[in-house]
């Protein structure tokens, strides 16, 4: 990356020095914590320069839906992977009673994807829910 591409932001040349109170600088920490900002003196130069300050929040509720829909995508994927085996010892039977042991199971396996596909349709449905809710 060469030096024409990084854009040049003005040098901090003039330190300014100030004492707050300990609410305040609880504040400023606070801030700095859930914002874009890497220091509280960056935190206080935005707000002297009246320049925004990204905030972000995370939104707590959304963590048990979000661990069940990583969940189901794991379950989703290793049935995948079951099916694709059985599929493969489908095809390199033998005989009729391989192959149709094989189609049982392979069956079988399609049945849990339907499971899992129904319950991954329940909560985006609940998810949507919420989204449209709080918009």
């Amino acid at each position: 990356m060469s030096n024409k591409t990084i854009e040049k932001q003005p040098r901090l040349t003039h330190p300014v020095r100030t004492r707050v109170t300990e609410k305040t600088h609880e504040k400023l920490q606070e801030l700095k914590a859930t914002s874009n900002c890497r220091s509280i003196g960056e935190v206080a130069r935005k707000i002297l320069s009246r320049e925004k300050i990204l905030c972000f929040y995370t939104d707590t509720t959304m963590n048990a839906p979000m661990e069940e829909l990583a969940s189901i995508r794991k379950e989703l994927k290793s049935i995948g992977v079951n099916i694709n085996q059985q599929t493969r010892h489908f095809h390199t039977a033998e005989s009729e009673l391989q192959r149709s042991f094989h189609f049982m199971k392979t069956s079988d396996l399609y049945k849990n994807v339907g499971e899992k596909v129904d319950r991954l349709l329940f909560l985006i449905g609940q998810l949507s829910l919420k989204w449209l809710q709080e918009s």
